[in-house]
C-alpha cells in the first residue's frame, strides 16, 4: 500500500468534519436568510441555487488556476480556511446586506433580483471554496492504481458528514443553542480541518508539474456521461423536492421532518457512493454500471411512488403518541427511508462510477471538477424545475413520471454508446420505464387534507377541490354534507365549524371595534378569507391589505366562502399581495391602523419567523398612531413551553397586551387571540354597543351574531388575561427571535399534546379582573364582572 494510500483515512476524517460544517452552514444560512428575503419558493430556489451555484463555480474554476506548484493538502487547508473566514463573515454582515436590501426594496422582477443578490453576497464566497475541495484533494491521490475509487469514498465521506451535519443542527445546535452558536461550530470544523491539513501538508512532497489520473478510459465518452451525471443530478434533487413535499404532508411539516428527510436522503447518497467506489475498483465497465444505476434509479422512483400514495400513509403515525419524541421520529425516519433511500442510493453510486468513466490522462483535479461540476449544474435544474415549474404545473405525481423518464433517458444515453448492447435491451429499456411511469398512483386527497392524521380520520367527507401549488398543497372539502373546511400541507386550517367562524371573525372584529376610527387592516393569511372579510362590512375601512404566500388559495377560498368572508377578494378595497408576509411588512412603506395575523402553527417550519420578537416589532413600526395587532395563538396540538414562549415572544414587543379566549362549543379551551397597542388598552364598550345598534354598523352585528357574539358585552367579555397578569407565569420563558428560532422546534416536540384546555385554565388562574380596560355603564360592568368570574372560577390546570 502506497503512503498516499495510507493516508486516505485521516483524510476521509477531513472530509466527513468538512462535510458537516457545509451542512451546518447551509441550515443555517438558509434559515437566516429567509428572513430577509423571504420564505416563498422563490425565494427558497434563489437561495438554494445561489448555494449550489457556488459549489459549482468553485469545483470548475479553482481547478484551472495553475496551482501544480502547491502541494494538494496546503491549498484544501487554505480553502477550509478561507472558507471558515467567509462562513464568519456571512454571519455578522448579514445586517448591513438586510439594511442595503430593504432600502433598495422594489417589487415584480426587480425584487427577484435584489433577492438574488442579496444570495449571492453572503452565500457566493464560502460555497465557491466548497466547492474545490474535492477536485483539489483528487490531485493528492491520483497516479493511485484505484484513484477514481479513492475520489468517489472521499466524496461519500463528505456525505457522510452531511448527514452528520444535519441531524446535529436540526436535532441539538438550533433546538439547544442559538444561530451564532451553531455558526461557531461549523466556522471551528472548518479552522481544525485546515489546521490539520496543513499539518499534513509539511509531510507530503512537492507535486509534479502534471499530475495524471491513473486510469484511462475513451475520452469520446466524456459528454455521455457528463450529460447523464447531470440528468442523475436533476433528479435527484427534483426527488427530494417531491419527496419532501409528500413526507412532511404525512409526517407533519416540523423543523425535525426536514431534518429527518434531508439526513435520509444524504444517506442513501453516501451509502451509494461508497457502493459505487468500491464497484470502481473491481470493474473497468463503468459506464455500463452508471447506466444500470440510472435504471435502478427509475424503479426505485416507481416503487417509492406507489408506496407513498398506497401505503405509507395509512401506516399507525404519530397521532396524539405518548411514546415520546424519540419513538416517533424512529417511526418516521423508517418511513422515510423505506420511500427515499433506494433510490438515493442508487444516485449516489453515479459520481464515482462517472469519475471512472471519464478518467483519462487530463489533470486529475480539472476531471473531478468537471464531474462535480455537471452532476450540481444538473442539481440545481433540478431543484429549481421541480419547485417553481413542475409541482405547480403538473402535480406531485406527473412529477415523479418525469423522474422515471429522465433516469430511464439517461440509462438510455448511456447504453447506446456502449457498442455491445443489443438494440433490444434499449427497446426493452424504453418500455419498461413507460410502464413504471404509468403505475405511478395520484397522491390520496385526504393526505393533503389531513397529513399524519389520514389513518385515524373517519366521517363522510367529500372533496370539493384541491390542488398542488408552489409553495404549499392545498384543499377544500365538506363534512357530512354541512361544514366547509379549507385544508393546508395537511392540517385543516379553516372551517365554517362555530369555534373556527368566532375565532376568525374576532380576529378581525375586535381590533377594529376597539380603534375608534379604523381606516385600514394588513391581514396576514387569506386562508378561508374570513378574518379578511370581517373588514368588508365595516364601513369606516378604506383599505384591506392581504398578504398570502400561496396564489391557490384566494379564488377557491372565495368560492367555497363567498357568504362567510363577504367575497373580500372582489372587493374594490382589498388588494392581495402574494409574498411572504415577514419580507412584505419588512419592504413595505405602508402604514395601517390594523394588523392581524393568522398564520399557520408555529410548528409548521418556517412559520417561527412570523412569531418573533422582531417581526412584532416590525409590525408595530407600521401601524399608525393609535393602531391595535391581533395574533392568533392555538393551544391545541402544542404544549405549555411553547405557549409561554409566544406569548412571552408577543409581550415582549406589547407589554400592555391582552389575551381574548376563543372556546371550543363544550366550554373547554381552544385558542386565544393576542392584542397589541402602543399604549394601555381600553374597551368603551358602551361606544362598541351604540356602533353595533346605529344602521351603519348593521351588517358588522349581523357578522358577530354569526359568530356567536350577539352583543359587545359577548365580543369584550371573552378577555382572558393581560401581560402583566403573566409576567410571573412567563419569567424564563424562551423568547423567539430572529437569531434564535426556538419556537419551531418547541412546537415540533409537543404537537402531539392534547393540553387545550389545561393550558387556557392555567392562563386564567393568573388572571386578575381588568378595572381599567373596561368602560362601560354600570349594567354592562356588572355583566362583564360576572363573565369574567364565570370563566375564570374553579380552572385549576394540569401540571406542566
Amino acid at each position: 500500500m502506497s503512503r498516499k494510500n495510507r493516508l486516505f483515512l485521516p483524510l476521509s476524517i477531513l472530509f466527513v468534519s468538512s462535510g458537516c460544517s457545509g451542512l451546518i452552514y447551509e441550515v443555517v444560512w438558509l434559515q437566516m436568510l429567509q428572513l430577509v428575503v423571504g420564505s416563498t419558493a422563490v425565494s427558497l430556489a434563489v437561495l438554494l441555487a445561489t448555494f449550489m451555484g457556488g459549489m459549482c463555480a468553485g469545483s470548475l474554476i479553482l481547478p484551472r488556476i495553475e496551482y501544480a506548484r502547491r502541494r494538494p493538502l496546503e491549498t484544501y487547508s487554505m480553502l477550509e480556511a478561507a472558507t471558515a473566514v467567509s462562513g464568519a463573515l456571512v454571519f455578522l454582515i448579514l445586517p448591513a446586506i438586510e439594511r442595503l436590501y430593504v432600502s433598495a426594496a422594489a417589487h415584480g422582477l426587480p425584487n427577484m433580483a435584489l433577492r438574488g443578490v442579496a444570495a449571492a453576497i453572503c452565500l457566493l464566497p464560502p460555497t465557491f471554496f466548497m466547492g474545490a475541495t474535492l477536485p483539489v484533494m483528487s490531485r493528492h491521490i491520483a497516479g493511485e492504481p484505484e484513484a477514481a475509487s479513492l475520489w468517489g469514498r472521499l466524496y461519500g465521506s463528505n456525505i457522510a458528514g452531511g448527514v452528520i451535519g444535519c441531524f446535529t443542527a436540526g436535532f441539538y445546535l438550533l433546538r439547544v443553542h442559538d444561530m451564532a452558536f451553531a455558526n461557531g461550530v461549523a466556522v471551528a470544523l472548518n479552522l481544525a480541518v485546515a489546521g490539520v491539513a496543513w499539518a499534513m501538508s509539511r509531510r507530503e512532497s512537492a507535486p509534479p508539474a502534471r499530475t495524471l489520473v491513473a486510469s484511462e478510459s475513451n475520452p469520446r465518452a466524456s459528454r455521455s456521461v457528463h450529460l447523464a451525471i447531470a440528468i442523475s443530478g436533476f433528479c435527484a434533487l427534483g426527488a427530494e423536492v417531491v419527496w419532501t413535499r409528500l413526507l412532511s404532508l404525512m409526517l407533519g411539516p416540523t423543523v425535525y421532518t426536514f431534518s429527518i428527510i434531508l439526513g435520509i436522503f444524504l444517506a442513501g447518497l453516501g451509502i451509494g457512493s461508497a457502493a459505487g467506489s468500491r464497484q470502481t475498483a473491481t470493474s473497468r465497465d463503468a459506464e455500463r454500471w452508471l447506466a444500470h444505476s440510472q435504471l435502478l434509479a427509475a424503479l426505485a422512483v416507481a416503487i417509492g411512488a406507489i408506496l407513498l400514495a398506497r401505503s405509507l400513509p395509512y401506516w399507525p403515525g404519530n397521532v396524539d403518541s405518548t411514546a415520546g419524541p424519540l419513538r416517533n421520529f424512529l417511526g418516521d425516519m423508517l418511513r422515510c427511508a423505506i420511500a427515499v433511500l433506494p433510490a438515493a442510493i442508487a444516485w449516489g453510486a453515479s459520481f464515482p462510477l462517472a469519475l471512472a468513466a471519464t478518467a483519462d490522462s487530463r489533470e486529475s483535479g480539472r476531471v473531478v471538477g468537471e464531474i462535480y461540476a455537471a452532476n450540481t449544474a444538473g442539481a440545481i435544474a433540478g431543484s429549481v424545475a421541480f419547485s417553481l415549474l413542475l409541482i405547480p404545473w403538473i402535480g406531485t405525481r406527473e412529477s415523479q413520471r418525469i423522474l422515471i423518464i429522465a433516469s430511464a433517458f439517461a440509462a438510455i444515453l448511456l447504453l447506446l454508446r456502449a457498442s455491445k448492447t443489443p438494440k433490444r435491451s434499449v427497446l426493452s429499456t424504453l418500455a419498461a420505464a413507460a410502464v413504471l411511469a404509468w403505475v405511478v398512483p395520484a397522491i390520496p386527497w385526504k393526505l393533503i387534507g389531513f397529513g399524519r392524521r389520514l389513518p385515524t380520520t373517519s366521517g363522510d367527507w367529500s372533496l370539493l377541490r384541491m390542488g398542488e401549488g408552489m409553495n404549499s398543497s392545498v384543499a377544500w372539502s365538506l363534512w357530512e354534507g354541512g361544514t366547509v373546511y379549507f385544508h393546508v400541507s395537511g392540517k385543516v386550517e379553516a372551517s365554517t365549524e362555530p369555534q373556527d367562524m368566532s375565532l376568525q371573525r374576532m380576529l378581525g372584529h375586535l381590533p377594529a371595534l376597539l380603534h375608534p376610527h379604523p381606516r385600514s387592516a394588513l391581514i396576514v393569511g387569506f386562508g378561508a378569507g374570513v378574518t379578511a372579510g370581517s373588514f368588508v362590512v365595516h364601513p369606516e375601512i378604506e383599505r384591506i391589505r392581504i398578504c398570502e404566500i400561496e396564489p391557490l388559495i384566494p379564488p377557491n377560498s372565495t368560492e367555497y366562502f363567498r357568504r362567510e368572508n363577504h367575497n373580500v377578494m372582489n372587493d374594490p378595497r382589498t388588494r392581495i399581495v402574494y409574498d411572504d408576509a415577514r419580507h412584505f411588512i419588512l419592504t413595505t412603506p405602508e402604514r395601517f391602523d390594523i394588523i392581524t395575523s393568522d398564520p399557520i402553527h408555529p410548528f409548521v417550519k418556517g412559520m417561527a419567523s412570523l412569531y418573533t420578537t422582531e417581526y412584532f416589532e416590525m409590525c408595530k413600526r407600521h401601524l399608525n398612531d393609535g393602531g391595535f395587532v391581533t395574533q392568533w395563538v392555538p393551544l391545541y396540538e402544542t404544549d405549555f413551553e411553547t405557549v409561554r414562549s409566544e406569548l412571552a415572544t408577543f409581550f415582549e414587543a406589547f407589554p400592555n397586551g391582552a389575551i381574548w379566549g376563543n372556546l371550543n362549543t363544550d366550554g373547554s379551551g381552544y385558542d386565544v387571540v393576542l392584542v397589541g397597542h402602543d399604549g394601555p388598552i381600553h374597551a368603551d364598550v358602551d361606544a362598541i354597543e351604540a356602533k353595533l345598534n346605529s344602521p351603519a354598523y348593521s351588517k358588522v352585528a349581523q357578522s358577530l351574531r354569526e359568530a356567536g357574539f350577539p352583543s359587545a358585552v359577548e365580543l369584550i367579555g371573552d378577555y382572558a388575561a393581560s401581560a402583566p397578569d403573566l409576567r410571573a407565569w412567563l419569567r424564563g420563558a424562551e423568547v423567539n427571535r430572529d437569531r434564535n428560532l426556538r419556537l419551531q422546534y418547541l412546537a415540533g416536540l409537543g404537537l402531539n399534546k392534547n393540553l387545550a384546555d389545561a393550558i387556557y385554565g392555567r392562563i386564567l388562574q393568573e388572571a386578575k379582573y381588568p378595572s381599567g380596560l373596561f368602560r362601560a355603564s354600570p349594567g354592562r360592568a356588572q355583566l362583564l364582572r360576572a363573565r369574567f368570574d364565570d370563566s375564570h372560577a374553579l380552572r385549576q390546570p394540569e401540571p406542566q
